[in-house]
């Protein structure tokens, strides 16, 4: 067996372990969040979000090549595992009421799944080759599993106020702007996905980036 291959399998287990126990970690505080304030649906719903990425990221597809730039490494695994650690579960100042803050979720989750739907195996962690889709909502945006994943976000956040929730989604999301442009540089190397950008013009929110 060749050293990349056992290279690749043991990142792929490493991060089904890490994920099982990310996942584990979230849940149980998010969980014990909403069982004693079960009018929070935007925790709720943020609690099913990252469920749902946990589950499959241990279904995902091991990619040919992947990024392997200790930045782009460490922001991926901090973006993926320790930011759901890190989310403030209290409840913060609402700049827009739970209900707002949950339709806001509920469109962001369902563009979301719609997103994975449209990717199927090929969703993973670091930017890497998984081959080009181009189909369902990557007619819309190059990325639009962050698109829907920042909309769930926002809704989550403008309901739930916090200095801790502020700093961790600016940290989030500067990581994850980060991860969007390592993953083009990669991809870029593909003809086929210097078609798919001149057709597509932007990444993640249509008309803005």
């Amino acid at each position: 067996m060749q050293v990349g291959t056992i290279r690749n399998n043991a990142i792929e287990i490493a991060i089904r372990v890490m994920t099982v126990t990310a996942a584990a970690v979230f849940v149980h505080r998010a969980g014990l969040a909403y069982w004693s304030d079960p009018t929070r649906i935007t925790l709720l719903l943020l609690l099913l979000s990252e469920t749902a990425t946990f589950v499959i990221l241990l279904l995902s597809r091991t990619p040919t090549v992947r990024d392997w730039h200790p930045v782009t490494v460490v922001f991926t695994l901090s973006a993926t595992f320790l930011y759901p650690i890190f989310v403030d579960t209290l409840p913060g100042r609402q700049l827009i009421g739970e209900g707002t803050g949950a339709a806001i979720q509920a469109i962001g989750l369902a563009w979301a799944i719609y997103a994975k739907l449209s990717l199927g195996r090929s969703f993973g962690l670091l930017p890497a080759r998984r081959g080009i889709v181009v189909r369902g909502a990557y007619r819309w945006v190059r990325h639009p599993i962050y698109l829907g994943y920042f909309v769930t976000h926002m809704g989550f956040l403008l309901a739930n106020v916090t200095p801790q929730n502020l700093a961790v989604y600016a940290a989030l999301y500067a990581m994850q702007i980060y991860r969007i442009l390592r993953e083009e540089k990669l991809l870029s190397e593909d003809a086929t996905y210097a078609d798919y950008r001149r057709q597509v013009r932007y990444r993640a929110i249509y008309g803005l980036f």
